[in-house]
Order: C-alpha cells, then structure tokens, then sequence
C-alpha cells in the first residue's frame, strides 16, 4: 500500500499520542514522546491537531511528525519502520518539498531518531545538521533519592504560581496559568504531573512537568526551568530528583530529558540528579 501522509484532526489525535507511547522502549532512541505532544497542548487541542502529522500504510501509523514551530518537524518512527526504505523516502520528500505543505521553503530543521534510514536520506537530498543535544537518561529501578526541598504537585489552584516560575525560568516566555490549564486537559496529561519546589522561606523556586508513557516505558521531563533569582542554590537538582520520583510513582522504567550540548549547566544539573549522557544527536538541518 502508498504512503498516505495526513492530518489527525482532533479525533485523530488519541491514535497518535497511543502510537507515541507504544513505541517508547529504553532500548529504542530517543524520538518525538507523548509529552512533546502534550506540552505543545498548552496552545488548545485544536492547534496541537493542526501540528501533528502522520504517515500510514494500510491505515497503521508508521511515523507521527509535530511541527513544533513553523520550519521544525520533530518525528518518531515506528521501532520496525526505522529502515522501511518506502516510509523514508516519502517521509523526506514531504519534509523537502515546500508544496507538500509539511516545513516552508528556505531554513528548516527535522529532528528524527538515531540510526533511521531517513537521515541518510536527508544527506542525499542535501540536508546538513544543526547543533548538538544532549539527551539524558536515569534508570528508575531503584528508589530515587529525596530532593531536599518542600515539592508540591501542581493542580488548577497552584497554575498561577507554576506559570510565573516558568516564566521567570525562561527568557522571553509568555506561559500562563490558561496555557497550563489548556495543557491539563490534553490527552497525554492524563499521566503527567506538573511539580513546584520552594526554598526555605516558602518560595516557588523550580518548576517541571513529567510526562509518563505508561508503565514500563521511559517519561519525559518537559520543561524543567528554575527561576532567574534563585540559580546555583542546587534547586535544579531538587527538582530534578523529584521528577524522576514521580515518574518512578507513575511506573516509568526510565526518565528521559534533552537539552542543547551548549547549555554546559543544565547537562550538569541533570547529571548531579543521576542522569547519564547518551550520545549526541544532531536535529538535519537545510539552509535558506
């Protein structure tokens, strides 16, 4: 059967976050999660179906891309699709020419898992690579230890607090306590956990969201930020090793984050919670 490349719409969106969770496995590399879904939620259901791409033969999902900005397609890919020649080529095609309506002409950056066929076939079509990640993971077999810090679990009455500390974490964020509640209806919240630490004197200090897949399989921290006044205290690390925690809690075999290789700090602070570095990884990138 052809490759059929579509749009989900609202309804088809439950079938895409299902795929995405499916095939997250520890032993698979790290690609497009759940919560990248449902962070972008906090937009509204109907921009995230907007965003969402995917590609199926004989009606199963092969691959489903999220345009996470208007020249960056984020794809995962079927475990057993990652050398499929014939989802590859179209994959690239549909991500290379402009009139198929997936990227823009001129710059455009695709971030596609490790070791999948479509990145050779990026190369081929003249795509080079962009800036390194780091992506990082901490196994959760063993009990995670305790943060240090007062930690509280972010429900409608605590939105306001959490959205000031995400945007006080993160220069030039508009995040608000609407983009939170819009990002606690989508689908993938169903088994994530929004967090809040404070220091001492009863400040909101760090803020982190997790996302699991469901038991068994690795979740995602996204985002983890700290506020801008309140740096080099180790509340990054606090609210990191509570994260983990609650994906342990949550049944995650694994805790799974990615921050540019450039953010020297944040590849630390993850580490001094436990989590170990994999290989760099590099989104394809093509010039104007």
């Amino acid at each position: 059967m052809t490759i059929v490349l579509g749009t989900p719409g609202s309804d088809g969106l439950r079938e895409a976050v299902d795929a995405l969770r499916e095939w997250q496995d520890d032993g698979a590399p790290m690609h497009l999660h759940p919560g990248d879904l449902g962070w972008f939620w906090r937009r509204g259901e109907r921009a995230t179906a907007a965003a969402v791409r995917t590609w199926r033969r004989d009606g199963r999902i092969l691959a489903v891309g999220l345009l996470d900005g208007p020249a960056l397609l984020r794809l995962a890919i079927a475990p057993d699709a990652l050398g499929d020649e014939e989802a590859a080529r179209r994959i690239v095609a549909d991500a290379t020419e402009p009139e198929r309506g997936v990227l823009p002409a001129g710059r455009a950056d695709v971030e596609a898992p490790a070791g999948a066929l479509v990145h050779e076939l990026f190369s081929e079509a003249g795509w080079g690579f962009d800036e390194p990640w780091t992506q990082l993971r901490r196994d959760l077999t063993q009990p995670v230890p305790e943060p240090g810090v007062r930690i509280e679990v972010v429900g409608p009455e605590r939105a306001r607090a959490f959205a000031a500390v995400h945007r006080a974490a993160f220069d030039g964020s508009c995040f608000t306590a609407g983009h939170w509640h819009a990002m606690a209806t989508g689908l993938p919240y169903a088994e994530a956990r929004s967090l809040l630490a404070y220091d001492d004197l009863g400040a909101p200090v760090a803020s982190v969201t997790v996302w699991s897949a469901g038991p068994g399989r690795p979740g995602l921290l996204e985002p983890m930020g700290v506020h801008a006044d309140h740096r080099g205290r180790g509340h990054g690390r606090a609210i990191t090793l509570a994260a983990a925690a609650a994906l342990r809690h949550l049944g995650s075999s694994s805790a799974l984050v990615g921050t540019p290789s450039a953010n020297t700090a944040a590849v630390a602070t993850y580490t001094s919670a436990g989590f170990r570095p994999r290989p760099e990884v590099r989104d394809r990138h093509r010039d104007g």
